[in-house]
């Protein structure tokens, strides 16, 4: 079973809520969760982000994947870090 961290959608039409949520990956982006870690409010200025961070830590560890929403904003609350891109290897030898 793979377990992710994802948003779930509340809230009227054209006044979003979310909720982050551990859920199986197979079921409906709304459907039944096995936890909810906090709330996420994109109409606020700054956006409300709201977590239970002792859960969301131990869903981490435990093997739980963030979606990318949900890992931009586990990382702006500091409970993840920033992925580092790479540059690609470049090759020293040129092409004839």
């Amino acid at each position: 079973m793979s377990v992710k961290i994802r948003l779930t959608r509340l809230g009227d039409k054209k006044s979003p809520f979310y909720r982050i949520v551990v859920t199986d990956s197979r079921k409906a982006r709304d459907g039944e969760y096995i936890e909810k870690l906090g709330t996420f409010n994109p109409l606020t200025q700054p956006a409300e982000i709201v977590l239970d961070e002792e859960k969301t830590k131990k869903w981490l560890a435990n093997g739980a994947q963030p979606t990318e929403t949900a890992k931009s904003l586990l990382v702006t609350k500091g409970l993840m870090a920033p992925e580092t891109k790479r540059a690609p290897k470049t090759d020293t030898k040129k092409k004839k």
